[in-house]
């Protein structure tokens, strides 16, 4: 089958952002009633970007770092290798995924990067949705967020694993770990301070609830079990688990 020509706003798009790359997607388009197989769409949204590399067009020495803004399309793990892998031979590498996307979310923190899910409307070569809600769905992750790794979203984070130093979560509603909180960690980012975090081990260098901070001790005491931080009148307090009762 013959190459098919896409709009510009079809195509894979390249932007400069200070001294990082955003490379923009496409929305998800409907190919229901298309005799285009979607594999051919797929390669004709690289077309202009490919020929602008492979004409020698440089954007810096050595690696260059990436945010990929996946927009509404949805990726999974595979996919996101294979972006990986395309933009690796031009020594572009991916460490930021913007996606309103939950499931292209936990994909790419599967992979090792970053996710930021309140998108920047002037990123987008698209109107933003207007009529999405402030307050996004609870994002869940079954994975251990490795050091480098930042999440941030529009609402509850839940993970399912440890959050390892050198990680953070910023969340607009409540975090919840089931597991070992050892990373930085923001909730109520929006200025919700009746925000809660809750932990197996809560052993953050930090807490922040709205516009309220914590430093926790380096050598945490002895193991109480599952904690709660949340916001008193005098600041933000943590307790067991046990004798949490929201005030």
């Amino acid at each position: 089958m013959e190459g098919v020509e896409l709009p510009p706003e079809q195509q894979v798009q390249l932007q400069r952002s200070g001294d990082s790359l955003r490379v923009i997607l496409p929305p998800d388009r409907d190919l229901s009633n298309s005799d285009i197989p979607p594999e051919v769409i797929w390669e004709e949204m690289w077309q202009p970007l490919q020929q602008r590399l492979k004409g020698g067009e440089r954007f810096g020495q050595g690696k260059q770092r990436v945010d990929l803004v996946a927009q509404s399309r949805l990726l999974d793990g595979r996919q996101l290798q294979e972006l990986a892998d395309r933009l690796g031979e031009y020594d572009l590498h991916i460490q930021r995924v913007y996606t309103n996307r939950r499931q292209t979310a936990v994909a790419a923190v599967s992979a090792g990067y970053s996710v930021e899910q309140e998108l920047l409307p002037h990123l987008l070569a698209t109107k933003p949705d207007t009529e999405a809600t402030p307050w996004a769905e609870p994002l869940y992750l079954q994975t251990t967020l490795r050091s480098g790794v930042e999440i941030r979203h529009p609402g509850t984070v839940i993970v399912l694993g440890d959050v390892n130093p050198g990680s953070s979560i910023v969340a607009e509603g409540d975090v919840l770990v089931w597991g070992r909180l050892r990373g930085m960690i923001h909730a109520g980012s929006g200025g919700n301070d009746r925000c809660l975090v809750m932990a197996l081990r809560l052993e953050p260098p930090q807490v922040r609830i709205a516009d309220k901070v914590a430093r926790l001790p380096e050598t945490p005491p002895q193991d109480l079990g599952p904690e709660v931080a949340y916001v008193t009148p005098t600041g933000i307090r943590i307790t067991a688990a046990h004798d949490f009762v929201r005030p």
